[in-house]
């Protein structure tokens, strides 16, 4: 089969290795999709604790595919059966799993991480994976059941900050996730302002509900926001990039009781951020931070996507085969478009 392996930072390689052997009490699935997530890219381009050098992992976690070997110890699946592979595994035992957070277990293992993961036309899961596993719905195609991923840890995000109606939402960042941003808080009632530094991408996201775009490479954000709210500031800030600026600046937009979600993790050597926590203080706000999702979350962002509340399809902009994983990633990390999709049936 071919797989594109991550050998090191700005290093990956598409190679033809065998397809991995399953034993009785695992799962082999036959990649149908694998969307390329902003930590795809951040791996490949500053590397992971959990890849550590000397080993090479196949990345991509936001995968869906078809089960084609059923090892004799496992129940409850069959051949031919559709599924999707949420990625963080938890230990089941430690407080965190027992709490139903197992993105949070010390222990966590994940595919395209710690395991190979979905940019192959195979991956294997593993035993202690199986329980993970998704089936998906009938009238859900694979490309946007790997969606169902990046949709989870947004909604995981919304849970914490929980937008109402009437809420002015501020989204800082027009990629994909924040298209998804968009979609979840716009379904929640809020009124949507996404802010971003391409016009590009600000044109795009007006397809997905945004009510306001702003470019604040070419405008002064709080002026904007002091204009939009009549200097009351907004509600609702979501940092949806790696921005360390934008988190300072999330909290002189926020207003009275604002929630601030610090959605977007930063880049190593970019983590120490001075805040001006008087902001906070003053103003009352509740800052809150999310981290991946659970399995409930991947259950739920499922269930959306099944029943049409929020509509995937058009996230995906562009495809490329295995072969070319690499210009997958370049695509994304460029913004061309929105979500790009590697297929093993290209």
């Amino acid at each position: 089969m071919k797989a594109a392996f991550y050998y090191g930072i700005g290093d990956i390689r598409v190679e033809d290795v065998p397809i991995p052997e399953i034993q009785e009490n695992e799962l082999l699935v036959k990649v149908k999709a694998c969307s390329v997530c902003g930590t795809d890219n951040r791996i490949y381009r500053h590397g992971h604790f959990k890849v550590p050098e000397g080993i090479k992992r196949v990345l991509g976690h936001e995968t869906a595919g078809e089960v084609v070997k059923v090892g004799t110890a496992v129940k409850g699946f069959r051949g031919g059966e559709r599924v999707a592979l949420p990625p963080n595994v938890g230990c089941g035992t430690c407080k965190m799993c027992i709490r139903g957070f197992n993105q949070l277990c010390p222990n966590y293992q994940a595919f395209g991480i710690s395991m190979d993961g979905g940019f192959a036309e195979y991956v294997k899961v593993p035993a202690f994976a199986v329980n993970n596993v998704i089936k998906i719905p009938d009238h859900v195609s694979y490309a946007e059941a790997a969606i169902a991923e990046p949709l989870s840890c947004v909604l995981h995000a919304y849970e914490a900050h929980k937008t109402v109606p009437g809420d002015t939402v501020l989204i800082i960042g027009p990629g994909p996730i924040g298209a998804l941003h968009v979609m979840i808080n716009k379904l929640a009632g809020g009124r949507v302002i996404v802010a971003g530094r391409s016009n590009a991408r600000l044109e795009q996201i007006k397809q997905y509900g945004a009510d306001i775009v702003i470019n604040n490479k070419e405008t002064d954000l709080k002026e904007e926001m002091d204009k939009i709210t009549n200097g009351f500031g907004v509600d609702v800030v979501i940092t949806s990039n790696s921005d360390p600026e934008m988190q300072k600046v999330a909290l002189e937009v926020a207003g009275y009781h604002g929630r601030v979600s610090l959605f977007g993790g930063l880049p190593k050597g970019k983590e120490e951020v001075t805040l001006n926590t008087n902001l906070i203080h003053y103003k009352e706000l509740l800052v809150t931070a999310t981290t991946g999702s659970s399995l409930l979350d991947v259950h739920k962002a499922m269930e959306m996507i099944s029943t049409g509340k929020i509509d995937v399809k058009s996230l995906i902009t562009a495809t490329f085969s295995i072969a070319d994983t690499v210009a997958a990633f370049d695509y994304a990390a460029q913004g061309q478009g929105m979500k790009a999709l590697v297929s093993s049936q290209l």
